[in-house]
Order: structure tokens, then C-alpha cells, then sequence
């Protein structure tokens, strides 16, 4: 189907669906030139491709409810406005704190203050609290609930129906007691 930019955008808006199988060919190479000129002006988007930003306008394009584009140079200022919005939003998206902007990074056991360093043999930790299992059943299953479950003391002590500082007593003692089998 032949036809400049213009007309082809005219023969969409009219309703002839096929006016846009011929139009994108015609300015899809030109669109992502410029989806690749918006990723390289503006840095903190290295996961964003080209083609992927260029999709990102094509849908939005094509999911509004009215197009009314009105020439080329019309299709290439919207496609370009659009790519900003959709640049501007991930900046915004990366930089709030919502998105974890301000966190920073801690390990899982540091988080949880443990006695067990990140680089433990999960293997000996284990036969480690299968032999405080069988000293008390209750401390491992202290360990077992703050460590890998991830639990506080107060839910810990919710899911074992006994007192906060029966959990903090036992927490206590269980760190110690696997420091120690740990360290050996």
C-alpha cells in the first residue's frame, strides 16, 4: 500500500486498519533512531533498549482512545514527547523512596543481628541445630523461626505460644550455644 507518512496517518484515522500495517514499516527505523538518541542523552536507563522504549510508545499510541495525528511531523513530535515521559517516569520511579531509592543494601544476617556470618555452611549449620534440637527443641525452633523464617521476637513468641522474653531467653542462649559449635 503506497502512500507518504501523511496520507497513510490520514487513511488510519478514517478507520482503515491496514493504513497502519503500511505506515509502521515506513517509520519504524526513523522512531527508533530517535528512542536510541533519547537512551543516549539521558543517562540511568542502561536497561532500557531502544526497541523496548519504542514499544512502550507504540502501545501507548495505540491505546489511546483517540488518535489524531495529523502529519509526520506531528507522529514524530508526539512519539518523541511520549519517549520523555516514559524516561522521566522511570527517573522519578528510580529515584523515590518507595522504589528504595535511599536504602541501603544490608545482608540478611546482619539484618537479623545473628551470631552466623553470610559465608556459613549451610550443611553444618544445620547439624548444628539438629544437636541443639535434641539439647532443646524449643531454642532451635527459636532459631529456626528468627533466622530462616525471618520472624520478630514477638511473632516468634506468637507461633510458639509462649512469653516475649521466654523467646529473647532462648534467642540469647541459642546464638551463644551456636557461636560456639560454629566457631569449632
Amino acid at each position: 500500500m503506497p502512500g507518504t507518512t501523511t496520507e497513510l496517518l490520514q487513511r488510519w484515522r478514517a478507520g482503515e486498519p491496514a493504513a497502519l500495517d503500511a505506515l509502521l514499516p515506513q517509520v519504524y527505523g526513523e522512531l527508533r533512531r530517535l528512542a536510541a538518541g533519547a537512551l543516549g542523552a539521558h543517562k540511568g536507563h542502561a536497561t532500557l533498549q531502544p526497541t523496548a522504549l519504542l514499544n512502550e510508545v507504540f502501545v501507548r499510541l495505540l491505546s489511546a482512545d483517540q488518535v489524531d495525528l495529523e502529519n509526520r511531523k506531528h507522529l514524530f513530535a508526539t512519539a518523541a514527547r511520549i519517549m520523555r515521559q516514559i524516561l522521566v517516569d522511570r527517573a522519578r520511579r528510580a529515584a523515590s523512596d518507595k522504589h528504595g531509592a535511599a536504602w541501603q543494601r544490608e545482608s540478611f544476617v546482619e539484618a537479623l543481628q545473628l551470631p552466623i556470618p553470610g559465608h556459613t555452611d549451610l550443611q553444618l549449620l544445620d547439624a548444628a541445630l539438629e544437636e541443639l534440637g535434641q539439647a532443646n527443641e524449643r531454642m532451635a525452633r527459636v532459631v529456626e523461626l528468627r533466622y530462616f523464617v525471618g520472624l520478630s521476637v514477638a511473632e516468634a513468641a506468637g507461633v510458639l505460644e509462649v512469653e516475649e522474653r521466654t523467646v529473647y531467653r532462648d534467642w540469647a542462649l541459642a546464638k551463644a550455644w551456636l557461636q560456639e559449635r560454629l566457631r569449632a
